[in-house]
């Protein structure tokens, strides 16, 4: 039988086009597009960047942005609050602090919490202690009984455990991991040069400075090392600081954002894809790497712990102090043809396992009602 098409609203704190964005915006927008490629009427609703309109479409999907970093929060719900009865389901992404959407949704409307990491540790990063403690106290206590009935997925075994144990969070919790786009098969050519390309945004939890510290580190035993930043960021301007005061400017290069078939040619030419961060909720750019038979290097934390495995298609290094040691062992690893060689074919079979279109599936799967 065929299922009739739903209203669906996807919620999520920016869209993919934002300055900010990251892999949370690629996962709300890769299940919002796919609901709509299967006939739903799907708004995407989320905060509005500098230039961008109040409203747009894009691949099948309404897009409505409501209010900055925290005004988004009270504008989406009163905006539904509007419109109350006029969806059939919710897919309610946390960002740090969800959109609280079941205060002003009907009960018997389907409501899933998409949970791809705990922040209550970042928050003290980014935000005054007073609102660092409001924070935690809205994902803890207030989220957890927002939800206590409603459906909750996670994206990777370190946030259902994170959840758990630092949130208390009640009932079941479905894992639903990120997917990953296809990659044509085939033998890549990797440069000649060690090459390491580290991809992600440029700010302080994702801890490029590690990265930094690693190329000062061995550039001596490894002549030629070339190491690629790809990504934006607000801390671009101290990293780049950070390395010209040791010299790097034939080491380590800055490139920005790039197109999607740069970065392709970038990771086909490395041979190490590396991730420093504190925590992530998964590591969407560790299995992009993968998809190319790039192999990461990894510190042994949540999300990365899930998305490396270890000596298999990439290495844990046990501590941040250690990052570095392991990326010189690594590189010394993939030096060698034949062990290129498994991992490239360990990383394309991991990466293999994961696809966007499963993703949306599962999600579409808890907002069926029982």
């Amino acid at each position: 039988m065929t299922r009739s098409a739903r209203r669906i609203a996807v919620v999520n704190w920016r869209d993919p086009w934002h300055r900010d964005a990251g892999g949370a915006e690629t996962y709300a927008w890769q299940v919002a597009t796919r609901l709509a490629a299967q006939g739903d009427a799907v708004t995407y609703l989320t905060a509005r960047d500098t230039g961008q309109a109040r409203t747009d479409h894009a691949d099948g999907v309404r897009v409505v942005r409501l209010g900055g970093r925290f005004g988004v929060y009270p504008r989406v719900l009163a905006w539904l609050a509007a419109r109350r009865g006029s969806f059939d389901g919710v897919v309610d992404c946390q960002n740090g602090i969800p959109f609280f959407t079941p205060w002003v949704t009907p009960r018997r409307v389907p409501v899933v919490c998409v949970v791809h990491h705990v922040h209550d540790r970042q928050f003290g990063e980014y935000l005054p202690p007073a609102v660092a403690r409001f924070g935690r106290f809205l994902e803890g206590p207030v989220a957890r009984r927002t939800y206590r009935r409603r459906a909750t997925a996670a994206v990777s075994p370190s946030t259902v455990q994170a959840m758990r144990a630092r949130l208390d969070w009640p009932g079941e919790i479905h894992l639903v991991p990120n997917g990953t786009e296809p990659v044509a098969s085939g033998v890549r050519a990797p440069a000649e040069a060690p090459t390491i390309v580290c991809v992600g945004r440029l700010v302080r939890h994702k801890r490029i400075d590690l990265v930094i510290e690693a190329a000062v580190r061995l550039r001596e035993d490894f002549p030629g090392l070339v190491v690629r930043i790809v990504g934006k960021g607000p801390d671009r301007a101290r990293l780049e600081r950070l390395a010209g005061a040791h010299g790097l400017a034939d080491t380590l290069r800055f490139e920005g954002f790039v197109t999607d078939e740069r970065k392709a040619e970038l990771l086909s030419e490395a041979w190490l894809h590396v991730a420093a961060s504190a925590g992530e909720g998964w590591g969407l750019g560790v299995v992009e790497a993968a998809a190319h038979g790039v192999p990461t290097v990894a510190p042994d934390v949540d999300g990365l712990r899930d998305s490396v495995r270890d000596g298999i298609t990439g290495w844990l290094a046990p501590t941040a102090e250690a990052f570095g040691e392991t990326v010189g062992a690594a590189l010394k690893e993939v030096a060698d043809p034949v062990r290129r060689a498994e991992l490239d074919a360990a990383c394309r079979e991991w990466a293999g396992r994961f696809d966007w279109d499963s993703t949306a599936r599962r999600i579409a799967a808890l907002l069926d009602p029982a």
